[in-house]
């Protein structure tokens, strides 16, 4: 019985692919004799990352100064690690960058920023951040974007 199923099974493998030439394939051959299409190429180009590349750069030249956390082009976050001043070593601040375009628009950007300052007892508290803070820093990341393009462009 288990000899006849096997056999069962490897005769229904061998029409299945013998059908593949009697059908023809979607994989056609171009004129510069390479193979086009088939089941792991993408008929779209890859591209390199999902956001704007001026924004991308324009915000981590912008952010620097505090540590990086985490960098995903393709998403377009960016998160910082707490930073504090020296002058100011009982606040911190913490930043998240998110790019939201292809293309550089003012609307292609935000920016949290998150800050803490520490109690008489050592605790780190939530406080709030201006919000203008933002807005400054979306600005710088808009404006060194605008940069990077114009120097691009010759």
């Amino acid at each position: 019985m288990r000899a006849k199923v096997r056999i069962a099974v490897i005769l229904l493998a061998a029409t299945a692919l013998a059908s593949c030439s009697v059908f023809g394939s979607k994989n056609k051959t171009d004129t510069g004799g390479r193979r086009s299409g088939g089941l792991f190429k993408s008929s779209k180009a890859v591209a390199g990352i999902g956001v704007n590349s001026f924004l991308w750069r324009a915000a981590l030249e912008t952010i620097e100064f505090m540590p990086l956390t985490s960098a995903d082009p393709y998403g377009g976050v960016i998160i910082t690690g707490w930073y504090s001043e020296s002058s100011t070593p009982n606040e911190r601040f913490k930043a998240t960058v998110y790019i939201l375009d292809t293309r550089l628009r003012a609307d292609a950007i935000k920016v949290a920023v998150f800050k803490q300052t520490q109690s008489d007892n050592g605790n780190w508290i939530n406080a709030d951040v201006d919000p203008d803070t933002e807005v400054q820093i979306e600005n710088a990341i808009l404006t060194r974007a605008r940069e990077l393009k114009i120097s691009t462009l010759g």
